[in-house]
């Protein structure tokens, strides 16, 4: 007599036999799925204690991105190298500080003009406060003033201390700069070989894998890099322009101030707003501050549901939707540095995964001992910091003999 679970042979079959088929794949599915999950939580919540270390290696990373093509075009036209970094290095740097000097100069001059109307304005707000709903007389105003003198008086050790971390903020910001500027350097100047080193660090049968997912993953950050700075300055445009038509000063160290502050999310748009409204408040009244407010959430909404979705998610193959998602993920996990990080992250990684799953290197010449991420740049993926391809075409036997 055989009893339930028995096989022919006297033997219990294994339990799994009695689970249906979906449930074990599902099972299946789902451990590794958590392990992957893990494994991801555990490497984020390491690299939270070395931020230091990994923001600026990862903004180096998109300026030499950007600045790579630059340093390229110079060497071919015969300049060596390192002459090519330190002259695109220094004219970067030139640019950055020029326009910089321009806005500061202007907005000086033009808040100079503009004192005698910001006055008026403050003195406008103070009527409004003792005639209007809120009926907040004189006295009550230096009552209040007082109450805030004095709680800043009783709260000196928490602005103090608040101070000190701001001032701590500001040391780790100028360290993680001059960290990134190195980076940089060497990233334009050697990338190559630091390309080379790291694919010889994986196992010989991985490295023509390796080299090729991440030739594709930097086509896909040099694609949102070029396209982040072609939204910027749509933004600036828009914003700078529409100031401009409105009779709002300083419209072109706004402009200025847009374009640089787009490449900040959320904090950049933000703040530069913001900073459109006053001047067309006090310069111009409530009305054109109003119509400058509706040109920046119209110049603002469509980056984010147009510029953002549909021209950044063409160029790093990424959908909308994911894009939009991402970018919230990113806000939500690590703030700011998340928001900036996530897409570039999630276009590198899409192309690496993509080419690794249709196995690439075996449709192409791939060099199996180096090679940096990108190819070429008339092609269909994008080359790295100077980091030229090393091609080699690999018959069967050869890349079996690899193996």
């Amino acid at each position: 007599m055989k009893l339930p679970g028995q096989t022919g042979d006297g033997t219990l079959n294994d339990l799994a036999a009695g689970v249906p088929y979906g449930v074990r794949l599902s099972a299946a599915w789902a451990w590794r799925v958590g392990i992957i999950l893990l494994v991801g939580g555990a490497i984020l919540w390491l690299l939270s204690f070395v931020t230091l270390l990994v923001i600026p290696l990862m903004v180096a990373a998109l300026l030499s991105a950007l600045l790579s093509p630059i340093v390229r075009f110079l060497h071919r036209h015969r300049l060596p190298k390192g002459l090519a970094v330190a002259a695109t290095m220094v004219g970067g740097a030139v640019v950055i500080v020029g326009a910089l000097t321009l806005v500061g100069r202007q907005m000086v001059e033009g808040f100079s003009a503009l004192r005698g109307q910001a006055v008026e304005g403050i003195r406008q707000v103070q009527m409004w406060f003792a005639t209007g709903p809120l009926q907040v007389s004189a006295a009550d105003m230096d009552k209040y003033v007082g109450e805030g003198l004095n709680a800043l008086q009783n709260n000196s050790s928490s602005i103090l201390s608040g101070a000190l971390s701001v001032g701590s903020s500001a040391g780790h910001f100028a360290a993680g700069l001059l960290l990134t500027l190195f980076i940089l350097v060497f990233f334009l100047l050697e990338g190559e070989q630091i390309w080379l080193f790291i694919v010889k660090l994986m196992p010989k049968r991985a490295r023509a894998a390796a080299n090729g997912a991440g030739r594709r993953g930097w086509g896909s950050m040099v694609s949102y890099v070029r396209i982040q700075v072609l939204v910027a300055v749509i933004d600036a445009i828009g914003i700078g322009g529409g100031a401009a038509i409105i009779g709002v000063p300083l419209a072109l160290p706004l402009g200025v101030l847009v374009l640089f502050g787009s490449f900040i999310p959320v904090i950049g748009a933000l703040v530069t707003g913001i900073v459109a409204v006053l001047l067309a408040l006090v310069a111009n009244g409530w009305v054109n501050a109003l119509i400058m407010l509706g040109i920046v959430l119209l110049v603002q909404q469509a980056e984010s549901h147009l510029l953002q979705p549909l021209v950044m998610g063409k160029a790093v193959s990424l959908h909308p939707v994911a894009v939009i998602l991402t970018v919230a993920a990113g806000a939500g996990l690590a703030g700011i540095p998340g928001a900036l990080f996530a897409v570039p992250l999630l276009a590198v990684l899409n192309s690496a995964i993509r080419y690794i799953a249709a196995r690439g290197w075996e449709h192409q010449g791939t060099a199996v001992d180096g090679g940096g991420p990108g190819g070429s740049s008339g092609g269909g993926t994008q080359q790295p910091p100077q980091l030229a391809a090393v091609t080699t075409t690999q018959t069967p036997t050869s890349r079996e003999n690899n193996q």
